[in-house]
């Protein structure tokens, strides 16, 4: 065994980044199936990440949702740039023209059919996304509503970005309508289904 003694809780905890300590077994361990837990993520950005303190516009104990809101300009810069596109980023809602409970605030838009949505997550998250090339689970009903609430809407470009993974800081997912048809028109009518019964129970309680 080998042991390895520090001088202060800064230098004990680089010294355990991108190692597998015990803390952080459960989150690497997989005891059904064969995909991978976040652990495997986190060891990966840690070995790929530089600390936050040494990239221009680190701000201490910011909180995640700050810093998403601070870094989606940049991440919507970085696509306008790379895709060679204008991005109106006004601050909106959109609504369905038959039914305006049902909407969405886009991050930004192209044109009618084409909009943004903008993620900054952790660093795991961030690998996570990019290596499966999926939308998050957390974020997929997010990126459903867009189609759900503008019906000339095609496709949806998910962007991730995170500079303190300078080997892979930026990229998009692309959701297409064709290929979520079926959650598009189900996750519509459960939607009408639930408003109509709140306005059901609104309607009798402001009676009462």
């Amino acid at each position: 065994m080998l042991k390895v003694t520090y001088e202060n809780n800064e230098q004990w905890l680089n010294a355990r980044r991108g190692k597998i300590g015990g803390s952080r077994l459960k989150d690497i361990i997989v005891k059904r199936g064969t995909g991978y837990k976040i652990g495997f993520y986190e060891l990966i950005a840690e070995k790929l990440s530089i600390t936050e303190d040494d990239f221009d516009g680190y701000i201490p104990n910011e909180t995640p949702m700050a810093r998403g809101t601070r870094l989606q300009k940049m991440a919507i810069d970085r696509f306008s740039k790379e895709m060679g596109v204008k991005v109106d980023e006004s601050l909106v809602i959109w609504s369905r023209e038959d039914n305006p409970d049902i909407c969405v605030s886009p991050d930004g838009s192209i044109s009618d059919t084409e909009a943004i949505e903008t993620k900054c997550l952790s660093s795991a998250r961030h690998i996570e996304a990019f290596l499966t090339q999926q939308v998050p689970d957390e974020y997929q009903m997010q990126a459903i509503q867009y189609f759900i609430v503008n019906d000339k809407l095609e496709k949806l470009y998910f962007t991730f970005y995170d500079p303190r993974i300078p080997a892979k800081d930026f990229f998009f997912i692309v959701v297409k309508r064709e290929d979520i048809l079926e959650d598009i028109v189900a996750y519509r009518i459960y939607q009408e289904k639930i408003l109509k019964e709140v306005d059901e129970v609104v309607n009798k309680l402001s009676v009462i």
